[in-house]
């Protein structure tokens, strides 16, 4: 209680015992942070991975306890994640989310280490050792397999390896992908399907004024594909893709939407009770499928020589290869019908076939989250750590959010609301005594010491922020509003490294 009246003095509060006062010599915040840190321990909290999972679990920690000191270990020299290698070109409103992670970063109870490989340069086992709690936010590295023949074959990719391949992904930057062909096919109903059928099918005025990489915009500038198929399992209800991405293939210059009516008979009927985004999502596709244009209009989609479109029910069998075997020439597709209705409608082959000829497939089924250490539990069917509310299960003082939490589902603001989830139960954990902050841990003191003994040299914020001024500038060059830099000892060697 004394000290709880001694606080609410300094800080010029309601005392229960001596009323309302002055202080004589206010704190300035950090000057009450010593305060109370010389009377508690600072808890010090670990995160693994610096892309929206990692950055809005720090941000709520911070916000939520006033003596907590969180560190941020990131695998890439420069942050943000997904954010920046995911987040289409061409939606760079998403990509405003990355001032709040700015502004984490910079407070001074958060630093930020790049160049860190947690499971190489340093285990989860030391980073234990070193924190109170350790909170793994590392995302989905890889994606799901189709486990079909010929998936392996030249013009045949990922769409996680194309995404990076366009968005500057170091690990991406020698994909050159084949674009030679006049038909693409994208396995896949999602936005990021949708996100790179746009791409693909853009005006390059367009792309121009994005942050793509150069080497890309040279590459599509090149390309012969003037018709992107987009492939699903199932029907028009079960789509995963949102309104906002469908209205934009929709609207694209230059681009016509080629949509069946067969396939929405009967769907305005069955979408009357739907949820109202699965209602307007499915009216749009309905009045674009149905849509007679004018005849002057006609003559002007006529003219058109880009096409994109949905093909629904059908489920990839095998990947066809060019008579030399070499490369992708089409894809043989189950026909399915559906059992059961809404989400949980599944696809079942009829017996029937078809082959649908392309020069490219990209496969947009899912990301996959990869196990990190030994001595993390994973759950390999799923691609989850197994968790509880965050809680990694059989694992006091490890937590984990966002998509290796819950798998590769959502958009940046369900990732928001699921680490936010995570970090309080971090707080909870610290207010309840689970966490026992009594003995002090050394942090990214000790664990700088076990990266030097190892020769890592890690990137800070402020590095980082050197990379940004760098690629800003390149991009005001070439009239864009960055050029990233895609090498990664290009950006190490930026910084004297």
């Amino acid at each position: 209680m004394a000290a709880h009246a001694r606080v609410g003095a300094c800080c010029g509060a309601w005392s229960p015992r001596l009323g309302p006062r002055q202080p004589l010599r206010p704190f300035s915040p950090a000057g009450l942070r010593r305060w109370l840190s010389s009377r508690a321990p600072a808890p010090r909290i670990c995160v693994v991975g610096s892309g929206p999972a990692g950055f809005y679990t720090a941000q709520h920690i911070l916000k939520h306890h006033d003596l907590a000191q969180v560190d941020i270990y990131e695998k890439l020299p420069v942050p943000f994640g997904l954010v920046r290698f995911g987040v289409a070109p061409d939606h760079p409103e998403v990509k405003n989310v990355i001032n709040t992670f700015t502004h984490t970063a910079r407070s001074d109870r958060c630093a930020y280490y790049g160049n860190v490989t947690v499971g190489r340069d340093v285990t989860v086992g030391e980073l234990q050792q070193a924190y109170h709690a350790v909170v793994l936010s590392y995302g989905a590295e890889g994606s799901r397999v189709l486990g079909i023949p010929g998936e392996n074959l030249s013009g045949v990719y990922s769409a996680r390896a194309f995404v990076g391949w366009y968005n500057g992904l170091p690990e991406n930057q020698d994909l050159k992908p084949d674009l030679s062909c006049e038909t693409a096919l994208i396995l896949g109903h999602g936005n990021v399907a949708l996100d790179i059928a746009r791409i693909l099918l853009s005006p390059l005025d367009f792309l121009r004024k994005t942050d793509i990489t150069d080497c890309s915009l040279a590459a599509l500038a090149c390309s012969k594909v003037k018709r992107v198929w987009l492939a699903g399992r199932r029907g028009p209800l079960q789509v995963a893709f949102t309104i906002k991405e469908l209205r934009e293939m929709i609207n694209l210059p230059g681009t016509q939407p080629v949509l069946n009516p067969a396939d929405f008979t009967g769907l305005e009927n069955a979408v009357k009770d739907a949820p109202r985004p699965r209602k307007r999502l499915t009216e749009l596709m309905i009045k674009t499928a149905l849509e007679k244009p004018r005849e002057k209009a006609a003559m002007v989609q006529a003219a058109v020589p880009r096409q994109w479109g949905l093909k629904f029910q059908r489920s990839p069998q095998e990947v066809l290869p060019t008579a030399d075997g070499t490369r992708v020439r089409g894809v043989r597709m189950a026909l399915t019908r559906l059992e059961g209705s809404g989400d949980s409608a599944k696809a079942v082959p009829t017996g029937d076939v078809e082959e649908l000829e392309c020069g490219l497939v990209l496969s947009s089924i899912g990301y996959q989250s990869l196990p990190l250490d030994p001595a993390v539990p994973f759950d390999t069917q799923h691609g989850v750590i197994p968790n509880s509310s965050g809680r990694v299960r059989g694992a006091p003082g490890l937590y984990c959010s966002g998509w290796v939490k819950r798998g590769p589902v959502g958009v940046i603001v369900s990732t928001m609301n699921d680490s936010f989830d995570t970090a309080q139960s971090v707080l909870e954990d610290l207010q309840g005594g689970v966490l026992d902050v009594s003995v002090p841990r050394g942090g990214s003191g000790a664990v700088g010491s076990i990266l030097r003994s190892r020769g890592v040299r890690p990137v800070s914020f402020s590095d980082w922020e050197r990379i940004d001024a760098a690629e800003v500038a390149r991009g005001k060059a070439a009239g864009k509003p960055r050029e990233k830099i895609v090498d990664l000892q290009e950006m190490l060697q930026l910084l004297g490294h």
